[in-house]
């Protein structure tokens, strides 16, 4: 037994330092492809030594020992989001305090201002067409900011560190669902996050949403915002979320040749009312079929020449035994 137990020990420690061998080779490198696809990589390493693991270290001047703490997971960044972010590019001192390069850092810190997108995009031609004072505007009138006031900002919903966009660079309506809707369940799906704000219970997104038919369908298919949001025409995102009560309840919304989802979801890929097969909305038609939106032009017309045809039939026949009926009699 005792060299069982002794074999077994030599097998799990074997594999435990395969498992290590194997993180320390997979590990994230700051190799010269790096460097010169992100031109800020190598003064992030500063930063991302310590942000970028569950770990970091350092060492203690008066025993002379090096110190390993768990980072808390809050304030752990992935390097593999942070590079496919839209702001993959910039320096960490860009937004934050050049003082964090110290260490430890300054406790004054924790208080340090956060920028919002309106300081750096407002008001800049280069991201004009982006129109971020209208989307400023539209989150100003939205439940998120009259309800929360200056405790709900951007970073709620988009973390500067992984935010990255869909709707315009993504050809996948599903992945564009996928995301966006990730952004509104990481705090209406998580009690923890969601009470930062309020101490109501987190509402049961399922439950509330029993009215809906094919609930998974709809949840798979169309975004939150979808519902949850008034449209404006000028903005690719609509950014006013409306309360509860205002939510698209009505399935004419959306199933109908009128469909409010050729105004959100499908906007940035619209270019014409109807495709050359005939139907409405034809766009749609390249991720799913939706009654009432989707219909046809041309079996339009034809279902109303057969029942055209039927009414003539029958007027005809109608007026035949009646004449038939008039001679015999």
């Amino acid at each position: 037994m005792r060299n069982i137990s002794l074999s077994l020990s030599n097998i799990l420690f074997k594999g435990l330092l395969l498992c290590l061998v194997f993180c320390a080779i997979t590990a994230f490198r700051l190799d010269d492809k790096t460097k010169k696809q992100y031109k800020n990589a190598e003064s992030n390493e500063t930063c991302f030594k310590c942000h970028g693991q569950s770990k970091y270290s350092y060492k203690n001047t008066e025993s002379d020992k090096e110190v390993f703490k768990r980072m808390y997971s809050e304030i752990i960044i992935s390097r593999d989001m942070f590079y496919e972010s839209n702001h993959k590019q910039f320096k960490c001192t860009d937004c934050h305090s050049e003082d964090y390069d110290s260490f430890p850092h300054p406790g004054r810190l924790r208080m340090e201002s956060k920028y919002l997108c309106i300081d750096c995009h407002g008001d800049d031609p280069k991201y004009a067409k982006f129109k971020f004072e209208k989307i400023e505007s539209e989150f100003q009138e939205s439940v998120h900011s009259t309800k929360h006031s200056e405790d709900f900002t951007c970073w709620m919903c988009h973390n500067p560190h992984e935010y990255k966009i869909s709707a315009r660079t993504d050809d996948k309506i599903k992945d564009i669902v996928a995301y966006d809707n990730a952004i509104c369940l990481n705090c209406h799906g998580d009690i923890t996050k969601y009470q930062l704000l309020t101490d109501k219970v987190n509402p049961n997104i399922i439950k509330k949403h029993e009215w809906l038919p094919n609930q998974a369908l709809h949840f798979r298919n169309i975004r939150c915002i979808e519902c949850h949001a008034r449209v404006n025409d000028s903005l690719l995102v609509s950014h006013n979320i409306q309360p509860k009560a205002k939510a698209v309840k009505r399935c004419v919304e959306c199933h109908s040749t009128n469909s409010i989802l050729m105004a959100s979801l499908y906007k940035y890929k619209v270019k014409e009312g109807r495709s050359k097969s005939g139907f409405f909305n034809g766009v749609i038609m390249n991720e799913a079929y939706v009654i009432g939106a989707n219909r046809n032009y041309y079996l339009g017309i034809l279902s109303l020449v057969m029942f055209g045809c039927v009414i003539a039939g029958i007027a005809v026949h109608a007026t035949l035994r009646i004449i038939k009926r008039k001679n015999n009699g």
